[in-house]
């Protein structure tokens, strides 16, 4: 009887997809765990701390070149599935408005980070990283997901990490080499990312010949809301480590990227999950939405479980967690890496209940909030930030997703069986 129920699981394709995802990402999650260690101790942790506001910078910056797609194009892919005629223009509507977005983005960063005093002493760890905006705009994940395709996802995600491994060990020997590690980061995914769009555009005989300048223009402006919203986040997500920068200095970036390194391995998986949960949640509201809200609750439930067990690790062995990536300033960065520990527990929370908001066609609502929120966040460690430093910033950040989660949960409960709670 057990057999036959293992059998079962084995053969359900959510479990598998779920399995080749984990796979995937689980190597996504490991590969700071193996490099950041490295770049430490030959670069030194100031220089990690240029290194790390770079890339900050870069993820910000492909929010621009998304403007949307990672959350409305796999919504449209997700509940057009078995539709061609829909999908095809979905993506080559959606990579021609990102064609656009991507060449004008290179030009204008390019002219900030040669003529901007802030960039320009850094100028070529900036102009690097530029290659990681060229790998966000081939990448085809957005659509994979939403065809739930999660084998090619875990593809491109392995091959660009592998990538990126190689061009750390092989060419990182000096301490002047840090300018380079964002650059190996670019060839990762523009490789990677490259091979698995060449796989969706003759996998489905997509043609751009068939490209419409109206849906592509109609497209910039539906998704403007989206995008501006996911901007906020963004903001959020990467603004932190960039205000240190500014207000405090590289070595505290330093500091702060450990902290966050440590931290972001769970806080990824979380927006990972997401990226696997989402697409099945639209597509099963669209059809049932009693079934969408068990398998909303079954999966982010366990997502919940595992979350709140790791952080209480992390919280009893921040030392050793510590120690693990620097051999300086220990103490100092266990104890802030014990009030971190709330943020990834608390987004765990955040962003099953954002699944359910944008499912619903809440975006509006999202967006408002998102706007709000954020500002809020930004304010609050600006004026922390030059007296509490790092503590300052932790601290803003748990109060603002908190208060998150209270007004997900004030309008999600006005229109869902109060029973999924």
């Amino acid at each position: 009887m057990i057999s036959d129920k293992i059998t079962a699981l084995l053969k359900n394709k959510q479990n598998t997809n779920l399995f080749i995802y984990g796979l995937g990402q689980g190597f996504n999650l490991i590969t700071p765990l193996l490099v950041v260690p490295y770049i430490v101790s030959i670069c030194g942790i100031e220089n990690y701390g240029k290194i790390s506001i770079g890339m900050a910078i870069s993820f910000f910056i492909m929010v621009f070149i998304d403007y949307g797609s990672d959350i409305i194009g796999v919504k449209e892919v997700a509940v057009n599935r078995e539709n061609p005629i829909a999908l095809e223009k979905t993506f080559i509507t959606t990579f021609t408005a990102k064609f656009i977005l991507v060449i004008s983005i290179l030009i204008v960063t390019s002219i900030i980070f040669c003529f901007v005093p802030f960039f320009s002493s850094e100028r070529n760890l900036f102009l690097l990283g530029l290659p990681i905006l060229v790998g966000q705009f081939i990448n085809p994940t957005w659509f994979l997901q939403g065809i739930e395709n999660f084998k090619w996802i875990t593809i491109l995600t392995i091959l660009s990490k592998l990538i990126y491994l190689f061009g750390i060990f092989v060419c990182i020997h000096q301490k002047s080499d840090y300018i380079l590690i964002n650059l190996w980061w670019g060839i990762g995914t523009v490789l990677s990312n490259s091979l698995a769009f060449i796989y969706v555009v003759r996998t489905h005989n997509f043609s751009f010949r068939k490209t419409q300048k109206r849906f592509v223009l109609l497209q910039l402006k539906e998704n403007f809301s989206i995008f501006s919203s996911q901007l906020f986040v963004s903001l959020q997500m990467y603004a932190p480590i960039m205000l240190i920068g500014i207000f405090g200095n590289n070595l505290l970036a330093g500091h702060y990227k450990i902290i966050e390194q440590i931290t972001v391995i769970f806080k990824t998986y979380i927006y990972l999950f997401f990226n696997f949960v989402y697409p099945r949640v639209c597509y099963l509201l669209d059809k049932n939405s009693k079934q969408a809200y068990r398998f909303w609750k079954t999966y982010n439930g366990l997502n919940f479980i595992f979350i709140l067990l790791s952080m209480a690790g992390i919280y009893f062995f921040s030392t050793a967690a510590v120690s693990f990536f620097t051999k300086s300033d220990i103490e100092a960065i266990s104890g802030l890496l014990r009030l971190a520990t709330l943020i990834p527990l608390l987004i765990s929370i955040s962003i099953p209940l954002k699944q359910l908001m944008l499912g619903l066609n809440k975006q509006k609502l999202y967006v408002r909030m998102t706007t709000i929120m954020v500002v809020v966040n930004l304010a609050g460690m600006v004026l922390l930030l030059p007296k509490y430093q790092i503590s300052g910033v932790l601290i803003t950040l748990i109060l603002t997703e908190a208060t998150t989660i209270l007004i997900y949960f004030y309008f999600l409960k006005k229109q869902i069986p109060f029973q999924i709670f």
